[in-house]
């Protein structure tokens, strides 16, 4: 899908996101394929191919299985939580995405090899005597 736009022809980088509908409290979810820049409450979208209720375990989910897989042939990309959800209904296969942001960095982890080494030449404390103290000499007279 392109458009022209001043002489030139742009392609659109379409998304299919999720878009909330519901009160407040109440989350409901559509499924939408939109432009990238459009914003997720903008309203625009080119097509609705689902609808998504969180708090119902997949009872209420009701995805158009065919017309999403026809925009993922046309070039939609998933967002990340789009295509958890997808793969948990079976629309796609593969792996999860960690959509989750992270807090800390991770650190990296030191090999056994490393380790080993360390342990070895670690200063072994060795037992000093202790000394007693000098006895006082008795005096005699």
């Amino acid at each position: 899908m392109t458009i022209k736009r001043a002489s030139a022809i742009v392609p659109l980088m379409l998304v299919i996101r999720l878009q909330r509908t519901g009160r407040k409290n109440v989350p409901t979810f559509r499924l939408v394929v939109t432009e990238k820049q459009n914003g997720p409450k903008s309203g625009r979208f080119i097509d609705v191919v689902g609808s998504y209720d969180p708090r119902k375990d997949g009872a209420k989910n009701e995805l158009k299985k065919d017309k999403i897989k026809m925009w993922i042939e046309k070039g939609a990309q998933p967002s990340d939580t789009v295509r958890n959800l997808l793969i948990t209904e079976g629309v796609l296969e593969g792996k999860k995405v960690n959509v989750l942001p992270k807090k800390t960095p991770v650190k990296k982890e030191v090999g056994a090899e490393e380790k080993a080494p360390a342990a070895d030449s670690a200063p072994v404390k060795e037992e000093v005597p202790k000394e007693e103290p000098a006895a006082e000499a008795e005096v005699t007279e």
